[in-house]
């Protein structure tokens, strides 16, 4: 073992130390002698244990950690502690700018225990006000979270939609100098806006596509490669892989087409309607016999057999909302106050209402309510309703969904609420068969109207807890509760995936956004891209329901 790998080994010994409040002495102790060994002009592993024990600031007690390092590959102090330790937090002392002291903060009083989860903390600004952490200290580790992201290739579709958009206009303007004016589509799927995005192409149709290809080193954003005589790739600052397809400007749709659907998708259309060429996209569906597939269908699932009958879905658009559900305010861990998300909804969102869900009792990390504070909030919400009527602020709550089923309030203070969101927010680490116990014990509470975020799953950080789906919505079915699709860009949970399976039962869905602040508000755009690839319709949406309809259902549902 080489010195810098045992003077790492000696560090995270100390910081984990220091996590878990050990001797402060001890502690320096072991630091110093992780910086001494980094030092060293030798390899210690040529030494003997004595030899080892001389060395300046190590002495006997971690000379003796060493040689069991060198003899072991580990040390059993090591080993007992990070049995101690969630991997999580293992993970954050790798983080720039937190140190051990930090991470106890976050660790015991704001119960996050993994990088996704602080990541989404920092989204929602709750350690601003936890006690060490600024708005600067929160900003650098959410940058430094989010290269960390980047360094696997991956990236969320709204961390790349600035770049694509940016990236589309340089293109749009550049092209126009070239003759005939080249036409420019992002294809993909990122067309699909699949929630998980690896890299972004474009699809150029040109009178003379080689005069793209040996002008390409004009174009200053990017500097491009030639991957073959049709394709150019650059790699973008922040790690994303762009691919530029070349195509004549008479094969561009055909092109553009074959490029956004998947595989399945692509040859079952192209097998009926040929190759072309087309004046659009319609025409290719056209010549299929087929209606026009949104991108965001073309996924290989059963939307050709739906085309070929005329019952594709009309899918939502974000203009059918009328409210937005699921949210908060500085009643619990939000930004803004419940009368400036209210105003924010009104006045700039046109939004005919909105419900305010601050966190429960049971989360403590979040400012959760108390009973006594319900009373106080429920009577602001009534004067506000009174003064900005017709505009209407219904009163809910999220309630947590307890490691046995249960909610954390009593039946007498959840009928006080207009609807209830019920959500897994703590003990996530259970097998499939005790969660979707868990999960259905909650939809069976006749006071649940909505079930938030199903799997708990925070997108490249944090796998969400197994749950069989199944069992899951047809309970939701049977017992008349709504599915939130969790708009946040790191949640868009329930799954695109499943939303057919939910719609098929009966089940409504809610895109909520889950805003701590108003610009949370604008998350639910990307609810409605994934509410779109599930196939939702604006009747099987909770919050396109107008004012009235969705004041009945809720006194249907009570």
């Amino acid at each position: 073992m080489e010195n810098k790998a045992i003077a790492r080994t000696l560090r995270l010994l100390s910081q984990l130390m220091e996590l878990h409040d050990q001797n402060p002495f001890k502690i320096k102790s072991v630091a110093n002698a992780a910086f001494k060994v980094d030092k060293l002009p030798f390899a210690i592993k040529t030494k003997s244990l004595e030899e080892i024990a001389q060395i300046d600031g190590l002495g006997k007690s971690i000379s003796g950690k060493v040689w069991e390092l060198l003899q072991t590959g580990t040390m059993a102090e090591l080993q007992d502690i990070l049995k101690e330790t969630p991997d999580g937090i293992v993970e954050m002392l790798g983080i720039k700018g937190i140190g051990p002291k930090k991470i106890m903060i976050i660790w015991k009083d704001l119960a996050i225990e993994n990088i996704g989860e602080l990541y989404y903390a920092c989204n929602e600004n709750r350690l601003i006000e936890a006690k060490g952490f600024g708005l600067k200290t929160q900003e650098e580790i959410k940058k430094v979270i989010e290269f960390q992201m980047a360094a696997h290739g991956k990236f969320l579709y709204a961390q790349a939609e600035p770049l694509v958009n940016k990236l589309y206009e340089d293109l749009a303007i550049w092209l126009n100098g070239f003759p005939a004016k080249p036409l420019l589509g992002v294809t993909g799927a990122y067309r699909r806006c699949l929630e998980i995005i690896e890299e972004i192409d474009f699809v150029i149709g040109a009178g003379q596509p080689q005069e793209i290809y040996d002008q390409i080193e004009q174009f200053q954003p990017l500097q491009f490669d030639r991957q073959d005589e049709n394709t150019l790739v650059a790699l973008s600052p922040f790690g994303l892989k762009i691919r530029l397809h070349l195509s004549t400007k008479s094969n561009f749709y055909l092109n553009w087409f074959k490029l956004t659907g998947n595989d399945e998708h692509v040859a079952a259309v192209l097998k009926i309607s040929g190759e072309g060429p087309f004046e659009n996209e319609q025409a290719i569906y056209k010549k299929a016999g087929l209606d026009f597939v949104e991108p965001e269908l073309r996924e290989g699932f059963n939307e050709i057999e739906l085309a070929q009958t005329g019952k594709l879905p009309q899918l939502i658009k974000y203009e059918d909302l009328k409210g937005s559900l699921h949210n908060h305010s500085t009643w619990s861990d939000g930004v803004h106050t419940l009368e400036e998300m209210a105003l924010y909804c009104r006045d700039h969102l046109q939004l005919e209402y909105l419900g305010m869900c601050d966190h429960s009792k049971s989360a403590f990390y979040a400012n959760g309510l108390s009973e006594q504070r319900i009373f106080g909030q429920h009577q602001e919400i009534d004067a506000l309703n009174a003064r900005l009527a017709p505009f209407k602020i219904f009163k809910g709550i999220e309630s947590d969904i307890l490691y046995d089923g249960s909610l954390d309030y009593s039946d007498d203070i959840l009928k006080t609420f207009d609807f209830v969101v019920a959500s897994v927010h703590s003990i996530l680490r259970m097998d499939e068969e005790k969660a979707t116990s868990r999960l259905i014990t909650a939809i069976e509470n006749p006071y649940t109207t909505i079930l938030g975020h199903p799997t708990g799953r925070l997108l490249l950080s944090r796998k969400g807890y197994p749950i069989n789906y199944k069992k899951v919505i047809d309970a939701c079915a049977a017992n008349k509760v709504v599915i939130e699709i969790n708009a946040n860009p790191l949640r868009l949970d329930l799954d695109w995936r499943w939303h057919r399976y939910a719609l098929e039962k009966g089940v409504l869905l809610s895109v909520n956004p889950d805003a701590h602040r108003t610009e949370g508000f604008h998350d639910m755009r990307y609810g409605i891209l994934v509410a779109r690839k599930g196939g939702l319709q604006p009747q099987q949406c909770l919050n396109a329901f107008s004012l009235q309809d969705i004041s009945q259902y809720f006194h249907n549902k009570k």
